[in-house]
């Protein structure tokens, strides 16, 4: 009774939607980029520079919503520096992507050295507070727990409705999923496959960097070393998961991080006192697993995904 009382708290489903807010970010970045046909493996280092980055550039008074670009045009550049290679070149999309979140991961933790060489412990920020919005309480289910959450994570479901529009109701959307399926016929209506991709990769990688900098900017008020944790692989299999639509990876993530949420009470309980912690950590990577294996049955691949297009080949 007690692990069954862990679910229909607020407070609980609360906790999941904010651990499922950067996760929420950087899943819809990748399903853009997946879309087009590009898949950006760089989404991890991408996502710990821009939880630096914005970080940052609060700490050194641009303020939280200028840390919040800042990540988004570095998350961009970074973006821009993967589809230069992978679209623009043809080079494998597995080695470049990696090698972008080794890059990333190594350039950030330098550049903080660099920038607080004397810093022992993390230096805080006062970052964004939960805001309230009453109307939100309507909605069924998950309802009151969005009600009382902070501005990033409002843009975050703000992303997935935006992310579902384009891709399903407007002509640019019709492009970037068909450039994903059969870039050919794309180029044989004069539009531009290369242009196309670049355009999904760098805003893609733009949400991956929010999403990192969702963690230093609401979610804790620091930055330190280690802080995403995997979430970008994550991420990864949340895409496969939602099988490339927005909605289904939205509510992948939900899922997640209640997997999550829900080990953390587990440990506090009298259940959790007697089971080695690490059992709770595996948790929501083994449910994460078996509900993958379970979904991805029938998901359906964009057929060109990871297929390099160069101008007048058949």
């Amino acid at each position: 009774m007690e692990i069954l009382e862990i679910f229909l708290t607020a407070s609980f489903w609360t906790a999941a939607i904010r651990i499922a807010s950067p996760l929420i970010l950087a899943t819809m970045g990748e399903l853009i980029c997946e879309r087009a046909g590009v898949l950006n493996l760089g989404i991890e280092g991408i996502m710990v520079a821009g939880a630096f980055v914005g970080w940052f550039g609060a700490y050194i008074g641009m303020g939280l919503w200028g840390g919040v670009l800042l990540a988004f045009v570095v998350g961009m550049f970074l973006g821009l520096l993967h589809a230069s290679m992978t679209v623009s070149l043809g080079l494998s999309q597995h080695v470049v992507g990696l090698g972008i979140t080794l890059l990333a991961t190594s350039l950030t933790y330098y550049a903080y050295r660099v920038a607080l060489p004397e810093v022992t412990s993390p230096p805080k920020i006062e970052a964004f507070q939960p805001i309230s919005v009453a109307i939100l309480a309507y909605i069924p289910i998950l309802g009151p727990a969005m009600a009382e959450q902070t501005p990033l994570t409002y843009l975050a479901i703000a992303t997935v409705l935006i992310t579902s529009f384009v891709l399903y109701r407007t002509p640019l959307g019709l492009a970037l999923r068909a450039v994903g399926e059969n870039p050919s016929s794309v180029a044989a209506q004069g539009l531009s496959v290369l242009g196309l991709r670049i355009g999904a990769v760098v805003v893609g990688s733009g949400l991956m960097a929010l999403g990192g900098a969702f963690l230093t900017l609401s979610a804790f008020d620091s930055f330190f070393f280690g802080m995403v944790n995997g979430r970008g692989w994550v991420c990864i299999a949340l895409v496969v998961f939602g099988a490339w639509k927005p909605h289904k990876a939205f509510l992948g993530a939900i899922l997640f991080a209640a997997f999550d949420a829900f080990q953390i009470r587990l440990q506090q309980s009298t259940i959790g006192a007697d089971i080695p912690y690490q059992i709770f950590l595996m948790m929501p990577y083994f449910l994460s697993i078996a509900a993958l294996v379970v979904m991805s049955r029938k998901a359906e691949v964009p057929a060109a995904l990871m297929v390099p297009f160069y101008k007048g080949e058949r």
